[in-house]
């Protein structure tokens, strides 16, 4: 299979997720650090950053606080766009009252079983909480984001191939979705279906952004981001440390794409990632202290 890379353009943008992070962590994270933390994230320059949920506290309690959260964050100079989970019409109202917030995300599963342990409801039930909150997002001036879960492949059986894919985009890009992040959700995705992924729905989608958000072992991160650069994809999440990760992975092992690796990877080859390196070992640095 040709990949994509030499028409490729070097600018990449990568996504801090500490959302992702905290949210498994029984013990909870006080307000004030985690304030602390994200104000350091946002001085290293990312794209964007992936801070908090608006969902249900009994789902996501470490989460609770992202109202509060959000009104200690220091914007001021700082161009990194804020992202937000929402999985229901309420979460969209809460979050999309917030000036400050640029993006709404959902996790839209082409996994049936997932979509249900996820967001409680079935993908045709999800569909329609799609188009509410696109509304809710166009309304407010937000951009509505859709993670495509399980998107490379699933343990529970259910049928996966790159059509099913392709038309769950298609529907969702008819509705004016335009980025998509293909969600390796529990960690399956190996180089021969990135590829072909990314290869099949990059140059027929030349108005919609792909990217990906990788689980990943300590030894499989390389081949994951490089097959997705080397067929298109400039868009992709991490996590300081590769903290987080899928609870259904079983498997201690399999993470977060950790954010060490990706900047690793950009700068090794000379693509553009715009990042403070300083804030982001400083970032590090707290890091340690609440994400163990």
């Amino acid at each position: 299979m040709d990949s994509l890379v030499g028409n490729m353009d070097k600018s990449i943008k990568i996504i801090e997720c500490p959302r992702d992070a905290m949210q498994g962590l029984h013990e909870f994270i006080p307000t004030e650090t985690k304030i602390e933390y994200l104000n350091a994230l946002l001085r290293v320059g990312f794209d964007t950053l992936d801070f908090g949920s608006f969902v249900s506290p009994k789902a996501i309690p470490q989460l609770r606080d992202t109202a509060e959260v959000l009104q200690g964050l220091d914007l001021e100079h700082i161009d990194t766009k804020l992202l937000a989970i929402v999985a229901n019409e309420r979460g969209a109202k809460d979050a999309a009252q917030y000036e400050e917030i640029s993006i709404l995300g959902y996790p839209f599963s082409i996994s049936e079983t997932f979509q249900i342990r996820n967001t409680n409801a079935t993908i045709a039930e999800s569909i329609k909480r799609v188009q509410v909150i696109k509304e809710l997002a166009d309304k407010g001036g937000k951009t509505l984001l859709i993670y495509i879960s399980m998107g490379f492949g699933n343990p529970y059986g259910d049928e996966w191939n790159v059509q099913i894919v392709q038309r769950w985009i298609e529907q969702l890009a008819d509705m004016g979705i335009s980025v998509f992040m293909l969600s390796d959700t529990v960690g399956v995705a190996d180089p021969d279906s990135i590829a072909y992924l990314f290869s099949e729905l990059i140059p027929p989608n030349p108005n919609v952004e792909f990217g990906a958000h990788f689980h990943t072992t300590p030894d499989t991160w390389f081949e994951k981001v490089d097959t997705a650069y080397k067929n298109g994809c400039l868009r992709f999440d991490g996590t300081i440390r590769g903290y987080g990760g899928c609870p259904m992975a079983q498997n201690d092992l399999v993470g977060n794409m950790p954010s060490e690796r990706l900047i690793e990877y950009c700068t090794e080859r000379d693509l553009e990632i715009g990042l403070d390196l300083a804030a982001y070992r400083t970032a590090m640095k707290i890091s340690q202290q609440i994400l163990h």
